[in-house]
């Protein structure tokens, strides 16, 4: 099985778009909108709490809080690639 790149920067665009890059360099857009259709993702739906998050250190991972997280396996297997023209990057967000 491939490495899965790590996370090393994020940003939340909208209410349910974020942009993830990862130390591959690849920058991906995931979309959280699957995921409110189980109970434990319902809080994101609330965007400024959406906003809220934090990388996990090792970049393993974007947290909400105890209960809520994504790893970097689903947002790097299931966000879909945009190139850095089409979406510059945010800077690193810290909470």
């Amino acid at each position: 099985m491939m490495q899965v790149p790590k996370i090393i920067s994020a940003k939340a665009i909208g209410s349910t778009t974020l942009i993830v890059e990862f130390t591959s360099h690849e920058v991906k857009q995931y979309d959280i909108s699957n995921l409110l259709t189980k109970p434990m993702f319902l809080p994101l739906q609330e965007v400024t709490f959406f906003r809220s998050f934090s990388i996990e250190p090792g970049g393993y991972g974007l947290v909400w809080n105890d209960e809520i997280d994504i790893s970097e396996y689903e947002l790097w297997k299931n966000g879909v690639v945009v190139s850095l023209e089409q979406e510059p990057i945010g800077q690193q967000i810290m909470m």
